[in-house]
């Protein structure tokens, strides 16, 4: 969407401070021995608490509040009861809720517990990456240019990216245009970045894969040649400057 008053400024901010809030409280809750289902129960808790509405619960009937993957699943994991969380796993949740007729994304791939399987490494790369690609995005830069940086700095530490994974615009429904921010770079795709709009940013940063596949349960995203995947978002207001972060509550570069 385009922001184009205070009020839907507004609107948008109350939204991604929920969903902001709502991940990093998931992430901090989650522990060795839960289900994945107890985990988004509690983050389901948080957002109808907050009056929000699951997004791909709404959108999609998904099977779940949120998103919750794990190890090699690279997104749209489903936070069932039979998965179960052990200490050392490569953990993602991904939080996007609709609140007022405003809607706002965001994730964060984490190590749960101590990282005995060097998982962290991975990790670091991927919020460093989104780091230095929201930084880079203001009116009238290419789309592609920021696939391109996310692609070279993934490839400089030592991994490559999902290439059929994107970002999206946001705000008056899950996804919107542009719905090809992907992590790499696309020649022929002159798309820019519009000043005042919204739109979610995420990378994924591989160890093995470049494609995501959908799994047996229709919904698991797996990787093509397997490894893992780390995954960071956040929904951001595209300016003539530095972009305004939404969903900085999340606390995913700490």
């Amino acid at each position: 969407m385009s922001i184009t008053s205070e009020a839907e400024l507004q609107g948008m901010k109350r939204i991604s401070e929920v969903v902001a809030i709502t991940l990093k409280e998931m992430r901090n809750y989650a522990k060795p021995g839960m289900t994945a289902k107890e985990v988004d129960d509690f983050g389901g808790d948080i957002l109808n608490r907050l009056g929000a509405k699951s997004a791909p619960r709404l959108t999609y009937g998904f099977p779940g509040w949120t998103c919750i993957s794990v190890n090699k699943e690279i997104a749209h994991g489903i936070p069932s009861a039979t998965k179960v969380l052990q200490e050392g796993d490569l953990v993602n949740i991904d939080v996007s809720a609709e609140l007022d007729g405003f809607w706002s994304d965001n994730g964060g791939s984490f190590v749960l517990g101590k990282d005995i399987h060097q998982h962290q490494p991975l990790v670091n790369a991927s919020k460093a990456i989104l780091y230095k690609a929201i930084h880079h995005i203001k009116g009238g830069v290419k789309v592609s240019d920021i696939g391109r940086l996310i692609e070279t700095e993934a490839k400089k530490s030592g991994y490559r990216v999902i290439r059929n994974l994107a970002g999206h615009g946001v705000g008056r429904s899950l996804h919107e245009a542009p719905d090809d921010i992907l992590n790499c770079y696309v020649r022929f795709n002159n798309t820019r970045f519009k000043k005042n709009t919204v739109v979610a940013i995420e990378t994924f940063i591989a160890t093995e894969s470049s494609f995501a596949n959908e799994g047996k349960d229709g919904w698991t995203l797996i990787g093509n040649n397997g490894g893992f995947v780390a995954q960071h978002e956040h929904t951001i207001v595209v300016t003539e400057g530095k972009p305004v972060i939404l969903t900085a509550a999340n606390d995913i570069w700490n």
